[in-house]
């Protein structure tokens, strides 16, 4: 069996479960092959990986693609040169993760892919496959992609465009995405997996696949964090995000500083320059950090992990905070509740600053939940089970 995943870039969470993946595939004597567009960035990536585009052909699309409104419409010689891999290898599946991000065309991928009848798999990480503009739309509490995007409030966030063009993209996802014979969708919570049911794509088999988390790396870790940061006698609140905003919460946090007393120190980490600048000299903010061992120390320091995100699908950062024997308070949005049960943290009303507190109170008086059932819950994500289902689904699919 030969597969191929397609991936927006070749780091972060997608790429991370994507080299997964590939290695539990190895293991159990899979050939799974790995294709993600340009960044100056990477991380470590397998001798036969495939570059999709460089600097120049991603920042053409780039501008092409904000001056148009099309996104994933351009890319041609580099999505040519793909396919021809595709054919030359002859893989039995093509294993779709993040589509958008500037460097594959679209048009020529799905028309290839329903021409050839090729058996597709598609893990969406976000909303944008049937939306005509946005990855996520919670905190802009707009439903039109259930019946056909137009005058988008949010076309000047990611992916950028000069003008709104969501309802023309909106047809033309709804055009290229239905049609596929042999297409499974995956979300990595229930919640996302209830949204495609609502949208265009509701006729595709949906599978729920959680995310998972490397074990052996996140767990109890000592340091002597409490000590460096002099806060040995403080109650900790931990944030951990990459690309703080009002979207993760930052606002949040910041209520937070001035309402509870000294007893209570917050850390939040994957902070950059322009945010540190903004934030509170009682907030003690680190930028993010490559070491997950370190990550997994600052984790294990922590009395509760919050994580105030008001869209989400499913959010590893929780996974990984339970893993390290920390609690976990979340706002009621996308997934996120779905990495508790009720030995290992709690969810508050979405925006709730109130309901926040006071929970924050309750854990802090009352300890509610054991690190050890903290640990026994994350051990439902180990990234090893998780991955294998997919080991599963492409036998299914190849075999059916």
């Amino acid at each position: 069996m030969k597969v191929l995943q397609i991936n927006a870039v070749p780091y972060g969470s997608t790429c991370s479960i994507m080299l997964g993946i590939r290695e539990i595939a190895h293991n159990e004597g899979i050939q799974v092959d790995t294709a993600a567009g340009y960044s100056y960035h990477p991380v470590a990536l397998p001798k036969n990986h495939i570059y999709l585009c460089g600097f120049i052909d991603k920042s053409l699309h780039i501008v092409l693609s904000y001056f148009t409104g099309k996104h994933g419409f351009f890319s041609e010689m580099s999505t040519r040169k793909l396919l021809r891999k595709i054919e030359e290898e002859n893989y039995d599946i093509l294993h779709f993760h993040n589509l958008h991000g500037w460097y594959i065309n679209l048009p020529l991928l799905f028309d290839y892919v329903k021409k050839h009848n090729i058996k597709v798999i598609w893990t969406l990480h976000d909303c944008w496959t049937f939306t005509g503009q946005c990855p996520y739309f919670t905190f802009a509490e707009c439903e039109k992609w259930k019946t056909g995007c137009q005058n988008c409030p949010q076309y000047k966030r990611y992916p950028t465009t000069f003008f709104d063009n969501s309802e023309k993209m909106y047809q033309l996802k709804k055009e290229m995405f239905i049609g596929v014979k042999n297409l499974t969708l995956v979300t990595p919570s229930q919640w996302l997996a209830g949204l495609v049911k609502q949208s265009f794509l509701k006729e595709y088999p949906v599978k729920v696949i959680h995310n998972g988390i490397d074990l052996s790396v996140f767990k109890h870790t000592d340091s002597d964090f409490r000590k460096r940061f002099h806060c040995e006698d403080k109650f900790i609140l931990l944030g951990v995000a990459f690309g703080w905003e009002a979207r993760k919460g930052l606002d949040v946090f910041i209520e937070l500083s001035k309402s509870l007393d000294s007893s209570y120190q917050i850390v939040l980490v994957g902070v950059d320059k322009k945010t540190k600048k903004i934030l509170p000299d009682n907030i003690i903010a680190l930028e993010r950090t490559q070491n997950q061992h370190e990550l997994a120390a600052i984790y294990s320091t922590a009395d509760v992990f919050v994580n105030p995100t008001r869209e989400d699908n499913f959010p590893t950062v929780n996974i990984e905070a339970l893993a390290c024997g920390t609690p976990v308070i979340t706002f009621k949005t996308g997934g996120s509740p779905e990495t508790l049960d009720a030995t290992c943290g709690s969810v508050v009303a979405c925006g709730d600053l109130n309901g926040l507190i006071e929970e924050i109170k309750r854990v802090k008086n009352t300890r509610p939940y054991l690190a050890e059932n903290c640990r026994k819950r994350a051990e439902n994500f180990d990234r090893n089970s998780r991955f294998r289902e997919y080991m599963d689904l492409y036998r299914e699919i190849v075999n059916g």
